[in-house]
């Protein structure tokens, strides 16, 4: 199998893509009651963690929405969320201060890490993850309906 090149994982879709207005209201409604959660239960340490692969788990998602329809693809994203859950719980993580330059590395490595995923997935169940698909076998041989 050919090795996967960084323009087959990030699009120039992908490059563009921007979250609307509502988005960003919905993510902070879910984000702002997690330091508190986390808090009452003694674990403040694994909010930043929780929140950045949420995020990260999100942003995949939401770049691939175009293969919500494939059953493979939320085989694979449901695989890969529940491979955070050892990193979070198992890591020793800090309640001090991190600066953002040190942990936007990990979060795009691991954006990175499930984008090459489904790129190599998808390339073994024979979908192509970056060219837009035909609507029928008609439409992409140019004939009429």
């Amino acid at each position: 199998m050919k090795a996967l090149e960084v323009g087959e994982v990030f699009t120039a879709e992908d490059r563009k893509m921007r979250l609307p207005w509502w988005g960003r209201l919905c993510v902070f409604v879910v984000v702002l009651p997690l330091p508190f959660l986390f808090g009452y239960f003694g674990k403040l340490a694994l909010g930043l963690p929780t929140v950045m692969s949420g995020g990260m788990v999100a942003s995949a998602i939401a770049m691939r929405w175009k293969l919500r329809q494939h059953v493979w693809f939320w085989i694979t994203m449901t695989v890969l969320a529940a491979l955070q859950v050892p990193l979070i719980l198992f890591v020793p993580w800090t309640t001090k201060w991190v600066p953002a330059i040190t942990i936007a590395p990990i979060a795009f490595a691991d954006l990175y890490a499930m984008l090459w995923t489904l790129a190599v997935v998808g390339k073994f169940m024979g979908e192509p993850i970056n060219r837009k698909r035909p609507r029928s076998k008609k439409l992409s041989q140019g004939q009429e309906e």
